[in-house]
């Protein structure tokens, strides 16, 4: 699980150009959205190009929160690794948030992370 520093994270009035920054540097393919550590929503390339697909140009003078998914599917910290697995493929996503009873988000596991685990 990557967790503090690691974990992309931006703010509701993030500008699209600044989330693209932070999504490319953390290289997980999702930023969070945060305000005071909890989730309020993710944004993953897959939303970004759907967007891009949808407004063009204009989609780069929205915010996260604008642009935000803000039901994303999430973990708890002290769910299995085959729970994690079977969410992701049954989605057919790459990362999921682990967040806690109180919606802090905790960390991000990615489907990189259980290949490291050789549960694939």
């Amino acid at each position: 699980m990557h967790t503090g520093d690691s974990v992309p994270t931006v703010a509701h009035t993030t500008s699209m150009t600044d989330v693209i920054y932070e999504m490319s540097r953390k290289k997980l393919g999702i930023t969070t959205v945060q305000e005071d550590g909890r989730l309020q929503g993710v944004i993953s390339d897959g939303d970004l190009r759907r967007l891009l697909e949808r407004e063009g140009g204009a989609a780069l003078s929205r915010t996260a929160g604008e642009a935000m998914n803000a039901r994303p599917r999430t973990i708890a910290a002290d769910a299995l690794g085959a729970t994690a697995l079977a969410i992701l493929e049954e989605r057919k996503i790459t990362s999921l948030v682990v967040v806690d009873a109180e919606n802090r988000v905790e960390g991000v596991v990615h489907l990189h992370d259980l290949w490291g685990i050789e549960l694939i």
